[in-house]
């Protein structure tokens, strides 16, 4: 487009359906990502595009429990910096363990 090269789908939706608002990307309904028909194409954003595909990060997002099975809810759910959640019951348990063991968080 315009002399640079563009993304299929992307041109597609721009083509039938004018230009593909700030802030937002291309979510692909269909689940397959060489599809450029516009009716399979809505422009979401990269957060909702990312829950809504089947990657490790939207397997995360829909955990509802830690690998130990303790639920994810508002007391016993930590979020780090990063965005990402602990359990705060396994890693009270971890520090538990740790302080038997007299082993520092630091050197751990």
């Amino acid at each position: 487009m315009d002399g640079r090269p563009a993304y299929a789908h992307r041109v597609a939706y721009e083509l039938t359906r004018g230009p593909i608002p700030d802030g937002l990307v291309i979510d692909h309904l269909c689940r397959r990502r060489h599809c450029v028909n516009p009716d399979h194409l809505e422009p979401v954003t990269h957060r909702i595009n990312i829950r809504r595909g089947v990657s490790p990060a939207a397997r995360r997002a829909h955990q509802t429990h830690c690998g130990c099975g303790h639920v994810f809810d508002d007391a016993n759910t930590y979020i780090a910096p990063n965005g990402t959640r602990h359990c705060r019951r396994c890693a009270a348990g971890r520090a538990r363990t740790r302080r038997r063991r007299g082993v520092s968080r630091a050197s751990a």
